[in-house]
């Protein structure tokens, strides 16, 4: 599963990227600061496992923190 990021920075492996964020915000629109945290962290344990790559999940990674995904 070699995904790169699409137009955008989305990736180019969601059919529906819109729909994916708009989930993700409405999971976070009753939450406070400490939940979102929270929720995030959870999420982006259980995203890792799922690509269960190392190689890829630590690519993913630097590309995250580095500036605009890039």
């Amino acid at each position: 599963m070699e995904s790169k990021s699409g137009s955008g920075g989305a990736p180019a492996g969601l059919k529906d990227p819109d729909s994916f964020y708009a989930a993700l915000v409405a999971m976070h629109s009753s939450l406070t600061e400490a939940e979102c945290h929270r929720l995030n962290a959870r999420l982006i344990l259980l995203l890792a496992d799922a690509v269960g790559d190392d190689k890829r999940v630590h690519d993913l990674l630097r590309e995250a923190a580095s500036p605009l995904g890039r």
